[in-house]
């Protein structure tokens, strides 16, 4: 830095905090949901091609794979199992280095096994072979690696593709740890171990009314798994005995919870799913249109509409400074004494180092009793220390720490 130091600045935000709020809301789409399968398989996608890059040339090379779209089909669930008859259509689109030194890298084979693989982990009873198909159109660019090499020796710290900004909060609202908890339970190894009928495609609502809260749980029930209505009542009524220890573990507050509310027996419909995912039905689904990297979408809060999954994890900002913003919140958050909420937004300029953003901005409501005086020092050292080791981030990604949504 030519100054020594960081623009680093940190404020009171004069606002109501979201547990004194009179009305939230908060919602998580699923593992399973299209919006969902689509970040998943555009993440799965980055990181695969990273590694091999760094297997093959030592260097993560320029790529963008944050274009997936999941196109719906067509299908016909009922009790006992029914059929896929149109396949759900997934396109791998974006931008990845092909051309090394005149050596053809791998770039589809490397994706489609990418979507392939992270479909089949977590979508357990799609069939690949017959209820999906996934084309890549990932456009090409050549590199030369002398120059990336010469340009990495001269720019230690990679430089911002982007003009943009991150933003992360802290603490998580008790109605966003309820909503984030229970899709995770729900989506637990453990709990589809005992309850296979539990499809991956599982929507989690909360709104909060003052001291009172509403859970409302849309879940895709696997039609091979149940024989009949009876069958079908027990997988809701355990779904909804998993919501309810949630709940007990977070909150003190009434809580509502409702299970597939659009199901009506006398009419015979019911969220049957021959795959566990709506987007087998028409559905469809794109990058960036679902949780923020906090796993949440919270318009109480914050927020930055970037899409993240599938950005390359060395220099776009999109992405990084997202990861970012939201740990550095956390560690405030944690281990500034006074601290009630606090919000971090991190803007880059395209063609500055990573480390130093055009701006840091921390705004923080202090605890009764608290000035932000005296809390500014530690606030801006932790600031400080996360953008200073901003390569983190990359490693926390490759190896799986981190998650973008």
């Amino acid at each position: 830095m030519a100054d020594g130091k960081r623009n680093i600045v940190v404020e009171e935000l004069a606002m109501t905090p979201v547990e004194e709020q009179k009305v939230e809301l908060v919602e998580r789409k699923g593992l399973g949901h299209p919006d969902s399968i689509a970040d998943g398989i555009a993440e799965a996608i980055s990181r695969a091609l990273s590694r091999e890059y760094l297997r093959r040339y030592g260097v993560i090379l320029h790529h963008n794979t944050d274009q997936v779209e999941v196109v719906g089909g067509k299908a016909y669930p009922q009790f006992g199992g029914g059929e896929v008859i149109k396949p759900i259509f997934i396109l791998l689109s974006g931008r990845a280095v092909e051309l090394v030194d005149r050596e053809v890298f791998p770039v589809h084979q490397v994706a489609l096994k990418a979507a392939r693989e992270y479909l089949k982990k977590t979508v357990r009873h799609i069939d690949l072979e017959n209820h999906v198909i996934i084309d890549s159109r990932i456009g090409q660019g050549s590199v030369d690696l002398v120059g990336v090499f010469n340009k990495a020796k001269e720019h230690p710290i990679p430089l911002a593709n982007d003009t943009s900004f991150g933003v992360g909060y802290a603490p998580l609202s008790e109605t966003e740890r309820i909503v984030l908890e229970t899709e995770k339970l729900l989506n637990s190894e453990g709990f589809k171990r005992k309850w296979p009928a539990v499809g991956e495609d599982i929507k989690v609502m909360g709104l909060r009314k003052g001291d009172e809260i509403d859970l409302t749980i849309a879940a895709a029930i696997v039609d091979s798994e149940v024989d009949n209505p009876d069958d079908y009542a027990a997988v809701k009524e355990a779904i909804y005995e998993a919501a309810r220890d949630v709940v007990e573990a977070q909150t003190e507050r009434k809580v509502n919870i409702y299970v597939n509310t659009a199901d009506d027996p006398k009419r015979g419909i019911y969220y049957l799913t021959v795959t566990g995912t709506s987007a087998e039905a028409g559905d469809d689904g794109s990058v960036g249109r679902g949780n923020r990297v906090n796993g949440l979408i919270t318009p109480n809060r914050h927020m930055s509409m970037e899409a993240a999954a599938g950005k390359n994890p060395v220099s776009h900002v999109g992405k990084i400074y997202n990861l970012l913003s939201m740990l550095i919140a956390k560690d405030i958050a944690e281990k500034v004494e006074g601290v009630k909420e606090v919000y971090v937004r991190i803007l880059s300029q395209i063609g500055r180092p990573i480390d130093e953003p055009l701006v840091a901005s921390v705004q923080v409501t202090p605890e009764r009793g608290y000035t932000i005086e005296g809390m500014k020092r530690d606030v801006e050292d932790i600031t400080d220390e996360w953008l200073a080791n901003v390569l983190k981030i990359q490693e926390m990604i490759l190896s799986d720490k981190l998650s973008v949504f």
